[in-house]
């Protein structure tokens, strides 16, 4: 049952996406991958009910085991990251339905569903794998899959961005390789549960310049400051469902790999200063950028970069409290960066634009929009009671207990980066939903060639208000998730700091791994 449990967040999605290129029909083709990320979602659920009350569990695929065959192992944190994940693509795949991204032409319908199922497949790949090389694998098929998605029914722009994002997915996975090919040489394994010991027992030297390398390979993916740069270049010209997708989560697989890897295989007894100054400057920059921006897509990008330097601050501090931090504002980030992207993609669609001044003389967006933008906006900047001022809260109390110059700076520039989220998130206020001129009833133009007639054109209409809906409908679901991570704030803190022993005391993770011949 347990070895059931951890292979099918890979398997499932990774057959679907096979199926799905057989020629189905349209509405058997969505129907069939909503069931199947349905059926992945209870399955994470499970798991994470299971690794909570047992502990990490593993399963070796094909009998071969550990370091020889491949491994899957989920533990607390991998759990609960994958369970989140999945009901975001989850929702979002609603929205895109509902918006049509996937099916304004049979090619792009094609395409979208595979592909999609295929990003699903990587990201869980991701948080199971049980070693370096899987991880790296686990990425490429997530960014090839990224790769079809943000060029899907392209124009020149799009192309563009589309290229900038794949040349340094690329150049990122190379050196992801080169570090894989390094460590391997240097200990003669790639599994994670053995490395740990087998690094500290190389030089300083060596072990320091891997553990570098290792975090600008992961800092490019995770858009860490100055690593940056491609990510608002590229995010916001994909569909409102991609980039709510990708900016909910790939990211975040790269933060985990981060998480994992920097506990697992170079634990450290203090605060790490140089990833303490990176979080800062990740911080500052970031939201620096999106009070720069006019395109409210492009603000909600730097705004991503911005948070992500909140997650390196438990990271930075390397105690329990601090990553039980992380581990909360990396939930909470996740549900609630794709509900602010899938809720600016909801007010974009009634104004016609994404530039804020424009949007200021548009009509304004309906009442119900503006409240789906406003919860999880309110979140983002750390305002009680919402899940953003809980996750705040334990790294700002972990900062304080910690002590030190580099605690109290991350802390100083967290607080600051929350005041100046907030002005940001203001701005977008203002500018989309605070206007006096009422929002009139939306009326879609039929396609060219279709009847005049009001009774030819009633089911077409009909097709527009049930897209519509369901696209309010899976914004509302990534909202009212983001409430319900604030109102089990407690039992979730409760198994983020689970996560975080089992970070820093990973012997239970490595008894499932190996044996005790190989330990």
């Amino acid at each position: 049952m347990t070895a059931l449990l951890l292979a099918l967040p890979v398997v499932l999605p990774l057959l679907c996406a096979g199926v799905t290129l057989l020629g189905l029909p349209g509405r058997v083709i969505r129907v069939l991958g909503t069931l199947v990320l349905a059926g992945v979602l209870v399955d994470a659920a499970a798991l994470l009910v299971l690794t909570d009350t047992r502990g990490p569990q593993s399963v070796h695929i094909g009998g071969w085991p550990a370091p020889l065959g491949i491994t899957l192992v989920a533990d607390r944190l991998s759990a609960l990251l994958l369970t989140v994940s999945v009901l975001v693509t989850l929702a979002v795949l609603l929205f895109a339905i509902g918006q049509g991204t996937a099916e304004k032409r049979q090619s792009s319908a094609e395409v979208f569903h595979p592909a999609y199922l295929l990003l699903v497949t990587g990201v869980s790949l991701a948080f199971l794998t049980g070693d370096l090389f899987n991880l790296f694998v686990a990425f490429e098929i997530l960014l090839a899959a990224s790769y079809v998605l943000i060029t899907l029914d392209a124009d020149g722009n799009r192309t563009r961005a589309g290229m900038t994002y794949t040349i340094i997915s690329l150049t990122s996975s190379l050196l992801f390789l080169t570090l894989v090919g390094l460590v391997y040489a240097a200990t003669g394994t790639v599994t994670l549960a053995q490395l740990g010991p087998r690094l500290a027992e190389l030089p300083d030297g060596l072990r320091g310049a891997l553990a570098l390398l290792l975090l600008a390979v992961l800092g490019i993916k995770a858009a860490i400051v100055p690593l940056h740069f491609w990510l608002p270049d590229s995010y916001p010209t994909a569909p409102a469902p991609i980039t709510a997708v990708f900016a909910a989560l790939l990211t975040k697989v790269a933060v985990y790999a981060l998480l994992r890897t920097q506990t697992l295989l170079f634990p450290r007894s203090s605060v790490w200063t140089l990833l303490a100054c990176v979080a800062i400057a990740t911080m500052i920059v970031g939201i620096l950028g999106a009070l720069a921006q006019d395109d409210i897509n492009r603000l909600l990008s730097f705004t991503l970069v911005s948070h992500i330097g909140f997650m390196l601050f438990g990271l930075a501090l390397f105690d329990t409290t601090g990553l039980t931090g992380t581990v909360l504002y990396m939930v909470h980030h996740i549900v609630v960066q794709a509900a602010l992207f899938l809720a600016a993609a909801l007010a974009v669609r009634h104004t016609g634009t994404t530039g804020l001044d424009r949007m200021a003389q548009r009509p304004v967006p309906a009442p119900l929009v503006a409240v789906l933008f406003a919860v999880p906006a309110l979140s983002l900047a750390g305002v009680p009671p919402f899940s953003g001022f809980v996750a705040k809260l334990t790294l700002l109390r972990a900062g304080a207990w910690q002590g030190g110059t580099a605690a109290y700076a991350l802390a100083a520039t967290a607080l600051l980066t929350s005041l100046l989220t907030l002005y940001a998130m203001t701005r977008i206020w203002t500018r989309a939903f605070m206007r006096q001129k009422p929002y009139p009833e939306r009326r879609d133009a039929p396609p060219p060639g279709t009847p005049a007639s009001g009774a030819a054109r009633r089911p077409q209409r009909r097709a527009v208000r049930y897209g519509a809906r369901l696209m309010t409908a899976a914004t509302a679901v990534m909202v009212m998730t983001s409430v319900a991570v604030a109102v089990f704030a407690g039992p979730l803190a409760r198994v983020g700091e689970r996560a975080a022993h089992e970070l820093l005391d990973p012997r239970a993770y490595r008894s499932v791994v190996l044996t005790e011949e190989d330990r």
